[in-house]
């Protein structure tokens, strides 16, 4: 079965396993098209989630990028948490120290005029594995940013020392498309971005 990779459109790949092929240009890790869900499907397996934004344990895990907002913007700069889920802990964080962030959800909080407009720093907290269409999603991520922003991504990035088969990541039927840093690399120059950085977890990418 031909597919092409959904983040560069090449054809050319190899099979990580089963389900998942590594593409030969952007290094992406996707999963086969016939395995994905329908939106339904998907949509109840968000509705699982039990994430609490006022737990503090939750507040520590999105402490990467709620650190980093608070480090590098002051509360007058305005932030778009996108796909904030159902109970966005980095909105709760930094409306606690006065910060304006919106929070957008293509299932939960689906105002669209929310994309119109432009931000100093978009956060994206365990998201972006979720995107079945990568090159639309970072195509329109980009345009959010006004000059001088910063997209603020939270992934578990794969790299050569992981044991795929046994990795935890790939099992999450929703996770769909795993990135390297090599990918993150290609996503900067092809989008426009004009610099990025990781740090464990954290994928920062600047305009």
């Amino acid at each position: 079965m031909i597919q092409n990779c959904p983040l560069c459109d090449n054809t050319q790949h190899t099979a990580m396993n089963n389900e998942f092929r590594l593409c030969s240009n952007c290094f992406g890790i996707f999963k086969r098209n016939d395995l994905l869900l329908d939106t339904s499907k998907e949509k109840e397996r968000y509705d699982l989630h039990q994430n609490d934004a006022s737990d503090k344990a939750y507040q520590t895990f999105v402490s990467p990028i709620t650190d980093i907002v608070l480090q590098k913007f002051t509360p007058t700069a305005v932030g778009l948490d996108f796909g904030a889920g159902k109970s966005s802990a980095i909105c709760k964080v930094l409306r606690d120290h006065n910060y304006n962030i919106k929070e957008y959800d293509p299932f939960f909080y689906d105002d669209k005029t929310l994309l119109a407009q432009t931000y100093h720093y978009v956060t994206s907290c365990e998201v972006i594995e979720h995107f079945y269409e990568p090159k639309k999603e970072f195509a329109l991520l980009k345009t959010l940013l006004k000059p001088n922003g910063a997209l603020y991504c939270m992934t578990h990035l794969y790299e050569k020392t992981i044991d795929f088969e046994k990795w935890y990541y790939k099992n999450d039927p929703t996770h769909v498309f795993i990135y390297q840093e090599k990918t993150v690399a290609y996503i900067c120059k092809y989008f426009g971005f004009r610099s990025y950085k990781v740090e464990n977890r954290l994928v920062s990418l600047f305009t």
